[in-house]
């Protein structure tokens, strides 16, 4: 039997592994949820323990599915949560605390406090990011302001902070190693995406010691060995990169100007551009896409807060369907939406509106409306939402793009991927593994152990499925742009009123 590589997918609501052969084919693969805890509103936490035991208990179930033992697999690749938050004890390795979650907004207010100091400005053009709770920094210092003698206890160089790719490998290693890579780093608005290292300025800002943080390394090099797991003894660890920018390398967007979105709860566009960081004037995140010895790629960044979810919402909230998956069905009892638009803002406007305020809003309805015309909407709300990203990042960019990588779950819906392209007046490409994130981290860690050769290598197990073409008409596309923006203009006018 051929060795094998295993890919590690720690995700804020399950802990999944991938067994992957060198043609980029899935074996086998399992999956376990974990708890989400809501100790208060805004506060979104995890068990780090918890996370740790499902992790190793996937990947070794995954193992047997697919009949192989550790001395069969060739190395491992770990993609993660990013931004989530873990302290712990240097010498015990217990958490002093719960993982703070990307998702929890404990320290807004402290954001708000250094955009009124105008200290927004100078954390953006170091980090690429703006200032919001989403990222690490914040979670570390309410950690250590918060937990009793946590603050004490790291300036005598007791504590370990790391985002959840550290407090994998730290587990894996028994404590021998505490490290992270760029992609990771650069999510924490503490990592300078210039220099490649922490910046002293940030720390002191944030007012956290430097003896905390994991060694930052590249996405792709030997980065460990296991030791002391059963099932998975002296496996070479030799990946680690966010999972966003694992789809986008799972998607093998190696070259400037190639974009990939993620179709999930909320959607995520990441567009390669180079080995020069572009700093948006719309309000998009730059990011460390990753680091493959001494190439840097860099990436713009744009999230759709709600893309999946606005199908969750018809299920769960209007009772329109049962089950997601019947969404493209009923969407397709009409030709057209009729002149409905959803603009989905449950949770505010993104990119390029950026409106906290803004709340879901149903336009166009008449007496011949029904539930397929509005379930039609409300996909094409994800396709809409999803141009406007595609248009922010060509501006900033001045690249032209001429397809879209896609992946996630959303991506069977046929109806979707059709109009998505229409919309867009670009190809939308699916390739044959939409596990691109398992995928990305397996790539990376294959390449630096060499089980592929060289990226040309890869290339060839990158297959595509399907291939959608914009078919629709100049005018007709028109119109339905024209309409996105009076609705999304309408739901603006809404919450500034």
């Amino acid at each position: 039997m051929k060795p094998v590589v295993l890919a590690f997918d720690q995700g804020t609501t399950s802990s999944r592994a991938i067994v992957f052969n060198e043609e980029g084919r899935i074996l086998a693969k399992a999956q376990r949820e974990i708890k989400q805890h809501f100790p208060q509103p805004g506060f979104v936490e995890h068990d780090p323990q918890e996370i740790w035991n499902s992790q190793l208990l996937v990947a070794t179930e995954a193992l047997q599915k697919a009949g192989y033992k550790a001395e069969q697999v060739a190395c491992i690749g770990i993609t993660n949560q990013r931004e989530t938050t873990v302290v712990w004890d240097r010498i015990t390795g217990k958490p002093i605390y719960n993982a703070i979650v990307w998702q929890d907004k404990r320290m807004a207010h402290f954001c708000d406090e250094l955009k009124l100091q105008g200290l927004d400005r100078m954390i953006k053009e170091k980090t690429g990011l703006v200032v919001d709770a989403y990222f690490s920094a914040t979670k570390l210092k309410w950690l250590l302001d918060v937990i009793p003698h946590a603050r004490e206890r790291a300036q005598k160089g007791e504590l370990c902070f790391g985002t959840i790719d550290s407090w994998l490998v730290w587990n894996l290693t028994k404590g021998k190693k505490h490290v992270t890579d760029v992609s990771n780093a650069s999510r924490t608005m503490l990592f300078n995406i210039h220099t490649l290292s922490w910046d002293t300025e940030l720390l002191q800002l944030f007012d956290i010691p430097s003896s905390l943080l994991p060694e930052v390394c590249s996405s792709s090099e030997l980065l460990g060995v296991t030791e002391g797991l059963i099932a998975l003894n002296n496996i070479k660890i030799a990946s680690i990169i966010g999972d966003q920018q694992a789809a986008l390398f799972g998607q093998l967007c190696i070259d400037k100007g190639m974009t990939k979105n993620t179709y999930g709860t909320g959607c995520f566009m990441l567009m390669n551009v180079g080995e020069k960081p572009i700093i948006s004037n719309n309000h998009l995140i730059t990011t460390v896409a990753w680091k493959i010895g001494e190439t840097v790629h860099y990436a713009l960044e744009g999230s759709v807060f709600i893309g999946g979810a606005v199908v969750q919402w018809l299920r769960d909230g209007l009772k329109g369907i049962t089950t997601s998956e019947e969404v493209e069905q009923l969407a397709r009892q009409v030709s057209t939406s009729d002149g409905v638009y959803i603009v989905p803002a449950f949770a505010g406007l993104g990119a390029p509106y950026w409106n906290q305020s803004a709340r879901g809003t149903i336009v166009g309805l008449t007496r011949g409306s029904s539930m397929a015309h509005i379930a039609r909407a409300a996909l094409e709300s994800i396709c809409f939402q999803t141009n406007d990203l595609l248009n922010s990042m060509k501006h900033d960019a001045g690249i032209a793009i001429d397809s879209l990588r896609v992946d996630g779950g959303a991506c069977v819906n046929n109806l979707l991927m059709q109009f998505q392209a229409d919309v867009m007046e670009t190809q939308v490409i699916k390739p044959r593994v939409i596990e691109t994130t398992a995928l990305g981290a397996a790539y990376l860690a294959g390449l630096a152990v060499g089980y592929w050769e060289n990226i040309d290598a890869i290339k060839n197990t990158w297959v595509v499925e399907n291939c959608y073409i914009p078919m629709m008409d100049t005018e007709v596309r028109k119109s339905f742009l024209h309409g996105w923006r009076r609705a999304v203009d309408t739901t603006i006018f809404w919450a500034n009123y």
